[in-house]
């Protein structure tokens, strides 16, 4: 099985059918999250496939994404209602 990393995914998009489509495209990766910032499990294929599905729809002079890998080291710290982020045995991703 490929290993999966830990990313949190962030948008931020000016023209309301763009961030439909940015939140149900980066929605499809995420185990959980908050409105534009999402925690994502990736291989290297699916982070691949991501950013170019991503670079499509988003408007590059008007609109903005950050992937951002995570330091697997790190204690994942929550506050309030969060909850942290777990790696699901499986994804489905369309």
């Amino acid at each position: 099985m490929e290993t999966r990393s830990l990313y949190l995914a962030a948008y931020d998009v000016a023209e309301p059918r763009r961030l439909k489509r940015a939140l149900d495209l980066v929605k499809g990766y995420s185990t959980g999250g908050q409105k534009s910032v999402h925690e994502c499990f990736l291989t290297a294929g699916e982070r691949g496939k991501l950013i170019r599905d991503v670079a499509r729809v988003l408007a590059e002079t008007d609109d903005s994404f950050l992937l951002l890998r995570l330091d697997p080291r790190a204690r994942v710290l929550t506050l309030g209602k969060a909850i942290e982020p777990i790696d699901a045995p499986y994804f489905h991703v369309s």
